[in-house]
């Protein structure tokens, strides 16, 4: 699990507002699955959603998002894991395979794995509500933004400690939300025979 509670240069935790906001999100509980609710609803209510709220600048590290108080999903999941991190509650990044409006082309949207006692992973999306659009921190019932609905969508099996780098490359080398709408990130699937 150590991987899943390091900080690093896109999940940095030991940042101090990072680890201050982790902190003050605990609200003196000591109870992990409630800390990891706040936690997640600070991130899905409070940090704006770049593209519905077409925000710059563009963010990746956790750090940042917390600074800008916007990110895209990828980069609200960095910041999620880390002020999980940040608590001593396990949190790694997992990514679906989806189309932006029901037909090709196909992108990444990011997301986190949890790992709560009694539960194991589990899987939250605070990307950020809106018309359509509704996560939850329910556990153990998933309720995810986004639905699996057309042929080559899918949910990765993985749970990563680090960020893709395909999402890093077009997180770091965009200058504006409208780039990265232009250019998200997609990764191949590698169908099992």
């Amino acid at each position: 699990m150590n991987k899943y509670l390091a900080s690093s240069e896109f999940i940095d935790w030991e940042h101090t507002d990072v680890f201050t906001q982790a902190r003050d999100l605990t609200g003196g509980s000591p109870d992990p699955e409630e800390i990891a609710r706040r936690c997640f609803e600070f991130v899905r209510d409070e940090i704006r959603h770049s593209q519905d709220y077409e925000l710059n600048p563009v963010t990746c590290k956790a750090s940042d998002v917390l600074k800008h108080r916007t990110g895209y999903c990828y980069a609200k999941s960095h910041l999620l894991a880390a002020l999980l991190r940040a608590n001593n509650i396990p949190a790694g990044l997992c990514y679906q395979r989806l189309t932006i409006t029901d037909v090709p082309p196909f992108c990444l949207h990011g997301l986190n794995a949890i790992y709560l006692e009694g539960h194991g992973w589990y899987r939250a999306d605070a990307r950020g509500n809106k018309e359509g659009v509704s996560a939850k921190f329910c556990p153990p019932i998933e309720k995810l933004a986004f639905p699996i609905v057309t042929d080559g969508e899918a949910d990765l099996p993985e749970i990563w400690a680090e960020p893709l780098s395909v999402v890093i490359e077009v997180l770091t080398n965009s200058k504006t939300y409208q780039e990265v709408a232009d250019n998200f990130p997609d990764i191949e699937l590698v169908s099992r025979v």
